[in-house]
């Protein structure tokens, strides 16, 4: 058995050393920064013990300190939390968020979104990392945030622009040929066209009944845009028209009657499943949560508060709640399956009613 000389252990340690103190945490942890509690731990071998970065605890040397992204990595090193700073308490989570709504601010004040590496620098973390919490809490990476609060403005200084052009610029964008590139994708349509206020959009809807009353079915190019229930079939067909003011509204289409009859299908079968597009519009906010209700497997349901956890936003339940209110495609993005935290029924843009039918159906299948 070879034994390790005290040369080679010491070049062991000053290399770990080395490796820490070139970490950008180490100074947070040196500083004792509060604003890092939550973001990430760091366990010290010679103690055995893990801590927040703002522990008062006497600081290690570096070659004895090992940084952590996770409390659960923490752990993993058989370190047992240290009872001077409880790292394993509640801070830790709402500090997180803390730092990703900063980070949020940040991008929806500038008029071209920070880079990965400013926002991380002004977090105090590796792009890396930053950009794994970043993405846990919100659901998109800081680029993608950026081109929605950029899209968001573009929408709003649209239609007083004088040109495409010039709404183009006037939102951040810095170049108007790559602005076109993804233009579809970010706006939903042409931008001209919702410059005018989407007249060029072209909805095809159908009305049909089902064991719950009328529904109506809706969509554009690119697929569902509305899926609404209710007793009289005109007013959801005015209902469409409030929604979509401008759009050409083509009905009467009997090549359309297959997609009401799917749609019907979904509601008397939800097993069947609906193998349709959806054309899923809304803000960055309402699209992480009812992509939250899409993951509620049938047959179960979820309380808001359980929805406002899922997205990274605790604090948001009541946020949570106008966002499945203002859901425009009933049934295909399950709203019905959210209910009260006693899980009583709370409640539904279509009806209590439907929404206690919808959930016994599912529940029986």
């Amino acid at each position: 058995m070879t034994t390790m000389s005290t040369d080679m252990l010491a070049a062991i340690r000053a290399d770990a050393s080395s490796s820490v103190e070139r970490d950008p945490r180490w100074n947070r942890i040196l500083r004792r920064d509060r604003t890092a509690d939550g973001l990430f731990w760091y366990s010290v071998i010679t103690t055995g013990i893990y801590c927040r970065p703002s522990c008062p605890s006497r600081r290690p040397r570096a070659e004895n300190a090992c940084i952590h992204g996770t409390v659960d990595e923490a752990r993993a090193t058989g370190a047992r939390p240290c009872r001077r700073c409880n790292p394993d308490g509640a801070l830790a989570e709402n500090s997180r968020n803390a730092l990703v709504t900063r980070a949020c601010r940040m991008i929806e004040a500038s008029e071209t979104p920070p880079t990965l590496d400013v926002l991380a620098q002004e977090a105090g973390l590796s792009p890396t990392y930053f950009q794994r919490v970043f993405r846990r809490i919100t659901g998109l990476s800081p680029r993608q945030y950026g081109e929605a609060c950029r899209a968001e403005r573009l929408r709003g200084v649209l239609r007083s622009a004088a040109t495409v052009t010039e709404a183009i610029y006037a939102a951040g964008y810095n170049s108007s040929s790559r602005f076109y590139e993804k233009a579809d994708s970010l706006l939903g349509m042409k931008p001209g066209a919702l410059r005018g206020g989407a007249p060029a959009e072209r909805l095809r809807f159908a009305i049909g009944q089902c064991s719950l009353g009328a529904i109506l079915v809706a969509s554009g190019e690119r697929g569902i845009v509305a899926i609404l229930m209710g007793d009289d079939p005109d007013r959801l067909a005015r209902d469409l028209q409030d929604r979509f003011p401008n759009a050409e509204l083509v009905g009467a289409d009997p090549d359309y009657e297959d997609h009401v009859a799917q749609v019907v299908g979904l509601v008397e079968t939800p097993a069947v499943g609906l193998g349709l597009p959806l054309d899923i519009r809304g803000t960055a906010f309402q699209q992480r949560v009812w992509n939250a209700l899409r993951a509620i497997p049938a047959g179960q349901t979820a309380t808001y508060t359980d929805i406002a956890r899922a997205i990274g936003h605790p604090e948001s339940v009541r946020a949570v709640a106008n966002a499945c209110g203002a859901n425009a495609l009933a049934v295909a993005i399950p709203c019905h399956r959210v209910v009260r935290r006693d899980g009583t029924l709370s409640g539904y843009r279509w009806g209590v009613a439907r929404k206690k039918a919808l959930l016994e159906r599912e529940k029986d299948a």
